[in-house]
């Protein structure tokens, strides 16, 4: 009788919870699942202006690049800058502070194509806060915290009372009604992709909360790294900005060479990061240095041969979250899972909806 209970409640919190949060779960899902294939999607689509004829030149360098950007938009600032190391022939995108981004030619620092954000850019910041700002991310992180919770309640309602109907409860009865059909999909399916589904939606969480973070840090015993401070003497000569940004990315390529890819970004109050990931397995291997923007001066740096557990999780993170990790077969069970999860809640509001129109017992 307590266990009938006990299900019952877990039933309704399960329940309502997903009504109040199902259409935005499915928005999460699908794009979450579009998401998971954006390097493949980009290098199919927009080969044409990522990449230049392989030519035997070395690279021109980022100061004749940057020159060049401020001559073709002069009334605009750098926000970000990615350089393909470990492909010779790919161009080196800007994107400025007024979203507009910029291809240039590796070889010549020649303009290959000015565009704004391409739609998976939009696929992101839908899955990240749809559309709405601020806002948006409020109602996606709580969002995810109640898929959480959904996943966690569904498991405890798939669980058989008894270990002789536990074949039913993995299996499917696709020539059953629609009725117990759909309720096998949401059941069996939600089971299935439930271990996937949660370490995604808690790396998700770990962006979103810094509580989540913390706790990283104290299961690990160790606490995320900054970076340690770099002493450095100031220059008397601050060098232009084109020659300044030339001069950080060759150094630190030069000091810690074998960097696939590159990029610059300003993260506000003057300063400027630059990262260099090299080629990985499993935790993400990448080498940050940050910079005073207005001189070029190194403030600190973090290299990842000092990682420790914590900083390790926050370099795994991302590939966990978007399926990276492991390469190709998780991205394709990641891919299926998000899908799952984009189909729990309609076929959970059917469940719901056969319920409640179900006609009930007259009273004799």
């Amino acid at each position: 009788m307590k266990n009938k209970k006990f299900k019952n409640t877990i039933r309704n919190i399960h329940l309502w919870l997903g009504l109040a949060t199902g259409l935005v779960v499915f928005i999460i899902s699908i794009t979450g699942a579009l998401y998971i294939f954006e390097e493949e999607i980009r290098e199919v689509t927009q080969k044409d202006f990522r990449y230049v004829t392989l030519q035997q030149k070395p690279f021109v360098g980022l100061d004749k690049i940057i020159v060049n950007f401020g001559k073709i938009s002069p009334k605009d600032q750098l926000k970000l800058i990615r350089i393909e190391d470990g492909f010779p022939n790919a161009t080196v995108e800007i994107t400025s502070k007024k979203s507009a981004v910029y291809y240039f030619n590796p070889y010549d620092a020649s303009l290959v194509k000015k565009g704004s954000e391409d739609w998976l850019g939009v696929v992101e910041h839908i899955h990240t806060s749809l559309l709405l700002g601020k806002t948006g991310e409020l109602i996606m992180q709580w969002s995810v915290v109640i898929f959480v919770l959904m996943l966690i309640t569904g498991l405890v309602l798939w669980f058989p009372g008894q270990m002789r109907l536990l074949k039913q409860s993995l299996t499917i009865k696709r020539k059953a009604s629609f009725k117990r059909l759909n309720y096998d999909l949401h059941n069996v399916m939600g089971f299935y992709a439930s271990i996937i589904l949660l370490v995604t939606a808690l790396s998700g969480l770990y962006f979103a909360f810094k509580g989540v973070k913390t706790a990283a840090s104290f299961f690990t015993g160790s606490k995320l790294g900054q970076g340690k401070a770099v002493v450095s003497v100031k220059s008397v000569q601050i060098d232009p900005l084109p020659i300044r940004y030339n001069k950080i990315y060759t150094e630190a390529k030069t000091k810690y060479p074998g960097a696939i890819s590159s990029s610059f970004s300003l993260r506000g109050k003057g300063e400027l990061r630059l990262r260099l990931i090299y080629p990985y397995r499993w935790a993400r291997k990448q080498n940050t240095f940050f910079y005073e923007e207005a001189t070029g001066t190194m403030i600190r740096a973090k290299l990842y041969k000092d990682f420790n557990g914590a900083d390790l999780i926050e370099a795994t993170n991302y590939d966990l979250h978007t399926g990276r990790l492991l390469g190709l077969p998780n991205k394709i069970l990641s891919f299926f899972a998000a899908l799952i999860a984009a189909s729990l809640p309609i076929t959970g509001f059917i469940i719901w909806w056969k319920k409640r129109k179900k006609p009930k017992k007259k009273a004799l």
